[in-house]
């Protein structure tokens, strides 16, 4: 799993663009800037779209204002249906981000094994601040969304 002080492994995601999907780098991403990741097990699923992404919805405004350039949400799933997931969730504030295969999953060492559920691999719930490309904090669940909650991770900014 990575670590903290780690840098961000490149690794290439998607995101809906104007025009329909394209390809976004992590260091594109990451690189020169402060940023909160945030993931969650699978788009519309109960506690992510009850409580999870609402959370950075709501705090969007006072995390930026803590010098956060980018909040990125990450979902082990295709990109359709992450960017139809961000528009049900008002979070155009967000950088919606589809690990569709689990690549950047995997590359943090942070998958887990969704096949009991018949969700195949996906990312744990986890959230983290990223200074330009490094790992300044990392909070990860293993139940619930409290380590990883919004209001969690205003508190560590």
């Amino acid at each position: 799993m990575i670590q903290i002080g780690e840098e961000i492994p490149n690794v290439t995601l998607k995101f809906m663009a104007e025009k329909g999907p394209e390809d976004i780098h992590t260091q594109d991403i990451f690189s020169g800037k402060k940023v909160v990741l945030f993931a969650v097990p699978g788009a519309f699923t109960p506690t992510c779209s009850a409580a999870h992404l609402p959370g950075f919805v709501v705090q969007a405004d006072a995390i930026k204002a803590k010098g956060v350039d980018t909040i990125a949400c990450m979902s082990v799933n295709d990109i359709f249906v992450v960017d139809a997931w961000g528009k049900a969730s008002n979070a155009e504030e967000l950088l919606m981000l589809a690990d569709g295969n689990a690549d950047f999953a995997e590359a943090l060492g942070l998958e887990m094994d969704g096949t009991g559920w018949g969700m195949g691999v996906r990312s744990k719930r986890f959230a983290m601040i990223v200074d330009d490309g490094k790992v300044e904090a990392l909070e990860v669940d293993e139940s619930g969304f409290e380590k990883s909650s919004a209001e969690n991770i205003l508190s560590l900014l």
